[in-house]
């Protein structure tokens, strides 16, 4: 894997995660706070995991030592525009860190692991978590439409937006 290859992967990623937070514009307050609905998550903590986790990879990427995104999932839930914002900084962290990496970082291995296969892994956790936000939100009338890569990349292919 390249690392145009993985810089796409995270379009995606973001792409996809917009489209849920753009669907959240609205939600009652009850449902966003809503615990216990998926395992021990509702709708938004399980979008702060979600947020937690990537920055918790970022981390190790970029060989920081932090606990910035446990800390995150351990605070009271933020409102949705809060989570919006924090969502929004990540990803200049994440551009900032992706002008970074090369094929070769790409190719390493991090504790017996191919750093690439690491890097996949981040964007399929993410379409986990999206897809069980993508459920709750569709139950309450509220669908993020298609999340999927293929509808990504014929976006991009169309021109984009």
């Amino acid at each position: 894997m390249r690392a145009d290859e993985i810089r796409f992967l995270f379009a995606y990623d973001r792409w996809a995660t917009r489209r849920v937070l753009n669907a959240l514009d609205g939600l009652d307050p009850a449902v966003w706070a809503r615990a216990d609905v998926v395992g021990e998550r509702g709708l938004g903590s399980i979008l702060v995991h979600q947020l937690g986790s990537s920055q918790r990879w970022r981390f190790l990427f970029e060989a920081r030592a932090t606990d910035e995104g446990v800390k995150a999932e351990l605070e009271p839930l933020p409102t949705i525009d809060e989570l919006r914002a924090r969502w929004e900084a990540e990803w200049v962290a994440v551009d900032a860190w992706l002008q970074t990496v090369t094929d070769g970082f790409v190719a390493t291995v991090h504790e017996g692991v191919p750093v690439w296969q690491l890097l996949v892994h981040v964007v399929n956790h993410g379409t986990q978590h999206r897809a069980e936000s993508a459920a709750l939100l569709t139950v309450e009338g509220r669908s993020p439409g298609e999340l999927d890569l293929f509808d990504y990349a014929e976006e991009q292919a169309d021109g984009g937006s």
